[in-house]
């Protein structure tokens, strides 16, 4: 989500079949930081849809199963996702998200709101090496997103890959976006031109990156 580029977040919406899709915002990773959904709205608010969030440190949903399961489109940001997972579990985020998924509403994010769907994602603790973290398991794998934006992802992703401590899966540069239908990929879109993903495997005792063809979606 990046108000001054809104072509993944066109990308989005374009694949909801109501002509004003209705997004809820989930800023949970980021402890529901009053400037992050302030973001948020600056940039949907100029796209058809109506657009909402949910805030787990602030609550003011009396029934969140039923206000999650009424939109088109859940939209996770950014943070910490391991306090995410275990604040979801705590308020039943978790369940009522697989609900939603199951309804056909579609889930997306960016950082810990993609690492957030697969089994296994890749995290950054603050000054502390990236280890593996068991995720809600929406999708097969694991994920690394910032692929080219943070110097220490790729190897660290690498090493954990071929010691089989965590699972084969997905890697995104910043910019870059994973589609998936009904658990299986579709295709890689991106907002920045030359932004690339990837799906990374072990073939014997060796890493292979396997480029991922990314359309661009701007001009």
């Amino acid at each position: 989500m990046e108000p001054e580029n809104l072509l993944l977040d066109r990308y989005i919406l374009a694949q909801v079949k109501s002509d004003v899709p209705k997004v809820c915002f989930v800023p949970t990773a980021s402890g529901d930081q009053t400037n992050y959904i302030e973001r948020f709205y600056k940039a949907f608010q100029t796209l058809p849809c109506e657009p909402s969030h949910l805030s787990l440190f602030e609550p003011e949903v009396p029934d969140i199963e039923n206000f999650i399961l009424d939109k088109d489109v859940i939209y996770v940001g950014g943070g910490n996702t391991r306090n995410l997972l275990v604040l979801w579990k705590e308020w039943g985020l978790d369940t009522i998200l697989k609900k939603a998924y199951e309804k056909g509403i579609i889930l997306t994010g960016l950082s810990a709101g993609s690492i957030c769907w697969f089994e296994e994602g890749l995290t950054d603790p603050l000054n502390a090496p990236l280890y593996k973290l068991d995720c809600l398991g929406f999708l097969k794998g694991s994920n690394c997103p910032h692929y080219d934006g943070e110097n220490k992802r790729k190897p660290a992703y690498h090493r954990l890959v071929l010691k089989g401590e965590i699972k084969e899966g997905y890697a995104a540069d910043d910019g870059a976006a994973l589609h998936f239908i009904n658990e299986t990929l579709s295709s890689s879109v991106s907002s920045r031109p030359g932004a690339k993903a990837y799906k990374v495997m072990i073939e014997g005792n060796r890493i292979v990156e396997e480029e991922i063809k990314t359309v661009y979606v701007g001009k």
